[in-house]
């Protein structure tokens, strides 16, 4: 079977491009199951649940998230009910949001797919991600041979060490959160697929995303500013993983980028600061 990760999708942009690059490419090149870092989406920070459905309708069958999971309350009870939406697995037991999630691919294959949240260089409050990610590979068990986990962090080590240690227990295994492709997409010695990052689906001629003028500006100055999202050079990015469904391993692994038309219009500040992603 094959399996496509996309990267943090930023705005409205990466949102688009999605929209109007993955139906096609999932009949060309016949996958099926689509799983998608979804956390920049509203505004280029969080998600709503409105946007979450609008994921879902362009093909995307389970969304990942990262530190920004909660920035939009809104998502909180799509997180508690839906099984195409997961939290990070070693997040407080209390956090809203199921661990992990086992759904069906269109051919009919189980498959189990979780996250963790580095702890190297983030802000952000986690647990130990190599507990979490033997408590998620215990509890699925035999119930799905192929297993997927979306690494979300900001240390580059930290995810290398991760895909080792998963190695031959999981099939898939890619790195969000930084933006920027990784060249590094490989079959492990266990047969695990890897790679540090798969980038972002959103506006390369940017700074992560983000309006070049604004970031230059605060970098440079130390004076506020709202991270607009950038508009051109518009890609979506991610890996595409074969797996043989009779052993779990990953048997080839390729990055895919695929480019879109630039976004038709910028965020003014308002809909930056209140994530507002306009049709």
């Amino acid at each position: 079977m094959r399996i496509l990760a996309l990267g943090d999708v930023v705005g409205r942009p990466g949102r688009m491009v999605i929209h109007d690059q993955l139906p096609a490419l999932v009949r060309q090149r016949q996958i099926d199951m689509v799983i998608c870092n979804a956390e920049n989406v509203a505004g280029g920070s969080g998600i709503t649940t409105k946007l979450f459905h609008k994921i879902r309708s362009y093909g995307v069958d389970v969304v990942t998230l990262g530190d920004h999971i909660y920035r939009r309350s809104d998502i909180v009870p799509v997180l508690q009910t839906s099984e195409r939406i997961i939290k990070p697995a070693n997040l407080a037991i209390g956090a809203a949001g199921r661990p992990y999630t086992i759904v069906q691919a269109t051919n009919g294959v189980s498959v189990a797919v979780f996250s963790v949240l580095g702890r190297i260089f983030m802000n952000f409050p986690a647990d130990d991600p190599f507990a979490a990610v033997d408590r998620v590979i215990g509890d699925v068990g035999t119930r799905a041979k192929v297993m997927v986990c979306d690494v979300h962090a900001e240390a580059t080590s930290e995810k290398v060490a991760l895909g080792h240690y998963m190695d031959g227990r999981v099939s898939l295994v890619f790195g969000t959160h930084t933006h920027i492709p990784t060249a590094d997409a490989h079959v492990l010695g266990g047969g695990s697929g890897y790679i540090s990052d798969v980038g972002m689906c959103g506006p390369y001629d940017s700074v992560l995303g983000r309006r070049k003028d604004r970031v230059l500006k605060y970098m440079t100055s130390g004076m506020h500013q709202l991270f607009d999202v950038a508009t051109a050079d518009v890609r979506m990015c991610g890996v595409l993983a074969e797996i043989d469904t009779d052993t779990g391993r990953c048997v080839a692994i390729e990055r895919i980028e695929v480019a879109g038309p630039n976004a038709d219009q910028a965020y003014d500040s308002d809909d930056a600061r209140n994530g507002v992603d306009r049709e």
